[in-house]
């Protein structure tokens, strides 16, 4: 790879950098921390830029990284002892992924896990599915969208719950039978 296709790779990471910030934000609530995180993406994205395989792939590359760090300090900042709300708020899809970073396959098991998470979230009733993808994938908070649904933030908590039991149902048994092959 050219020092000039190279640069071209970091200046279209780069370019994401005020929405990727955004989609941080919305799951590490602590400026800084999100920002340590973002700091990390960003090295980890230079660091890997050349098997980067085309620019294509750069931004789907980059938010897969994002993903993994956020689950990461997920992990690391997770209480022993938290409470429901706590408990509840932090099932998130983020959480029931794997990370594919290792894999040969990787891509082909990204399509399978995306493809059962629309499955699963199909075969939802319309409440689960609407507060999951709207917390999840829109970054809306549970009192906005009780505000918006007019309802209350434990039952918005619930739908999403029981949104989350549905997927982790579903992927596990698809991690199962990509195990077995």
């Amino acid at each position: 790879m050219t020092a000039g296709e190279r640069q071209e790779r970091i200046d279209q990471a780069l370019a994401e950098e005020a929405r990727l910030f955004a989609f941080i934000r919305r799951r590490i609530p602590d400026l800084e921390e999100a920002r340590d995180v973002m700091q990390d993406v960003f090295y980890r994205v230079i660091a890997g830029i050349d098997q980067l395989e085309s620019l294509e792939k750069i931004t789907a590359w980059v938010y897969s990284i994002a993903r993994n760090r956020i689950v990461d300090w997920r992990r690391k900042k997770r209480p022993i002892a938290v409470s429901r709300l706590a408990q509840e708020e932090s099932l998130s899809l983020v959480d029931l992924l794997p990370d594919l970073s290792n894999q040969p396959e990787r891509d082909l098991l990204s399509r399978l896990i995306w493809e059962t998470v629309e499955e699963t979230l199909a075969a939802l009733p319309a409440e689960q599915r609407e507060v999951f993808v709207q917390h999840e994938f829109e970054g809306k908070s549970f009192a906005e969208l009780a505000r918006e649904m007019d309802c209350s933030i434990n039952t918005l908590i619930s739908r999403k719950r029981y949104a989350v039991l549905a997927l982790r149902r579903n992927l596990e048994t698809l991690y199962g039978e990509h195990k077995e092959n």
